[in-house]
This record gives C-alpha cells, structure tokens and sequence, in this order.
C-alpha cells in the first residue's frame, strides 16, 4: 500500500488569498451558457468555463504563477516537468517575472506544445517516452542545479493556484456540478478544495489513463495505464499524493470516456461554438454528450474546458494546423 502524504487541509481562504497574489498576472477566464442539443447532447443548458482562453492556452498560468510568486526563487531559476501545458506556463511566467526556466517534456508533447514554450524563452529538453520520465529528468536537474522544481500537480502551491478557477466560477454561475478533466489531479484537487462539497465535483478521465479512478479503488495513489488520445495531458502514471485525500473527501465520482468520444467532442465545440479544445479539455463534454453523466432535470452542469493548446481538433486538422481535404462521408467512388 502506497503512503498518503498527511498534509494541512487546503481552504477556500487560502485559494482567495493565492487569487488576490496571481490576480494581476492571470486572466479571468469567461463561461458562456450553451444549449447542449446544439452540441449534439440531450436538451439541456450547460455552462462552459472558457479556460482555454487563459494565458499560456491553459488553466495551468494559474499554478504557475501561484509558485512563481508564493515561494522563494532561488538565483538558479525553476525546473518543471510537463506533458505540455504546465511546461507552457512556467514558461511564460518565467518569461513574465524575469525568472530562469529549463523544462523537461517527454516526445508525446504536442509540438504546439513545445513550439510555445520555445518561444517563450526557456531552455526546453525532450526526455523520454512519458511524463515519468520527464519528471525524473526535472527531479535530477533540481538536486544538481539547486533550482527550485514546479510541480504540475503534487504541490500545495499548485493547488492553490488551480483552485482560483473555482473561486472564479462560483462568482460567475450558479452550478450544482462541475465536470473537470483529471491527469495528476492538481486542477480537480483545487476546484474540489475550494468547492469542499458544497458544489459536486466531478471527475473525467480517458479510459485509456484512469488515474484517479485507480487511486479511490485501492485507496491510495497507484500507477495506471498511460495511453490515451489526451496522454500528453492526462498521463501521469499516478495522481499527486496531495491530491489525493481532497479527491477522497470532495470529488462526488470519477466517470470514463473513450478516445473516440473525446474527439466528436472536440469536433462538436469548433463545430457548433468555434471553440478550440485540446483533447484533454473536451472529457467533460464527452461524458455529457454520450449520456456517461446525465444531469437530473434542472441540475445546473459547467464544464471545464481546460485548455487549447494543439494543432489538431478532433482530426478536423491535420498535425501541421491546415483543414483536413478528406472526404469526411464517403470514401467510395
């Protein structure tokens, strides 16, 4: 059995104070009210919190910027380990406050990616097959370098950062239920943290990388398979062992969605709302548009539509961004 970190209880006063730090430096990020038949789902209204449009394509600026500039910076700089998005916002809030950032990604990234966080000033090192392996590469660079290491989702920073999203939809709708995309669990950790049941929260994860729904079956954080169309989002092999008590105490269940189901999502928000989402971001719409979470009538839904930061939408383009030309009814002729 995996030991669970005993760790002080994350508080909504605690996330507000972080709001009132990163506030200057992040966006807030606006919901829209949908009806979801126009996405291809039962008739119902669901709010859609916009997070892609935060800085950085992602709600990860949030954490970023909560370590950036709750901790101290020592002169060598910060070190971050990321299947993309996290890479992409210690980046650019590196960038922003002046500070040295070397980010480790493994060769799953998307090269949107990577392409952002090159042009956003950090020395970027490609390490490995998955994640683990770029944090390993991270973890070995902080303890030669002495740089601080900015961990996408087991630090309490983190946590207080990704749980301003929660602060902020609570001021911008009235919800019952939120749906949120797990990986390692920081975003989920914050919202439910914040949220701290008066709000149900729940979890979506790709059937192909069920970390979180792993971890409440044995009762701990334990490894889980890492393939899936949103691996370079939703693949760590395990949740954070700070995420996991507030998943336990908070999170309402864990609901899986298939890849293919992902990808009509992803196709449904550009095709029906011009909404760009990366895989990862449409888990929460895949698992209302396929019935795995059927709201009871007059239950208040948002969706966390978590970031944007890819090429490809639903295969509607192809890798390098152009529309796809392939017939998309008939191959016969």
């Amino acid at each position: 059995m995996v030991k669970v970190v005993n760790a002080q209880p994350i508080t909504d006063v605690e996330i507000e104070h972080t709001y009132a730090v990163i506030g200057p430096y992040v966006r807030r990020t606006p919901v829209v009210r949908v009806p979801l038949e126009e996405l291809g789902g039962p008739a119902s209204e669901v709010v859609l919190k916009l997070e892609q449009l935060q800085r950085a394509g992602s709600f990860k600026a949030r954490g970023a910027f909560a370590n950036l500039l709750l901790r101290e910076i020592p002169a060598s700089g910060v070190v971050a380990a990321s299947g993309g998005n996290h890479g992409v916002a210690v980046a650019d809030a590196a960038d922003r406050l002046g500070i040295p950032a070397k980010i480790f990604v493994p060769v799953i990234s998307a090269e949107a990616k990577i392409s952002a966080i090159r042009r956003r000033g950090a020395d970027l090192v490609v390490a490995g097959d998955r994640y683990a392996d770029a944090l390993d590469a991270a973890q070995a660079w902080a303890a030669n370098t002495g740089a601080l290491q900015v961990h996408a989702f087991d630090q309490r920073e983190t946590l207080l950062g990704q749980g301003t999203l929660g602060l902020e939809l609570a001021g911008q709708a009235d919800v019952d239920t939120v749906l949120v995309p797990v990986g390692g669990g920081g975003l989920i950790g914050g919202i439910a943290a914040y949220f701290a049941g008066a709000v149900r929260v729940i979890g979506v994860e790709p059937t192909g990388a069920p970390t979180l729904t792993a971890a409440l079956a044995a009762g701990a954080p334990v490894d889980a398979p890492t393939g899936s169309i949103a691996a370079d989002a939703l693949a760590p092999k395990r949740v954070g062992e700070l995420v996991y008590p507030i998943a336990r105490d908070y999170v309402d269940r864990v609901l899986l969605v298939e890849d293919d189901d992902i990808a009509r999502a992803q196709r449904a928000l550009w095709e029906h709302a011009r909404m760009v989402a990366e895989p990862a971001a449409a888990t929460g719409l895949a698992a209302l548009l396929t019935g795995a979470y059927r709201p009871e009538p007059g239950e208040r839904v948002a969706v966390v539509i978590s970031g944007a930061n890819t090429s490809n939408v639903g295969g509607l383009f192809e890798p390098n961004g152009v529309r796809s030309v392939r017939s998309r009814t008939s191959s016969t002729v």
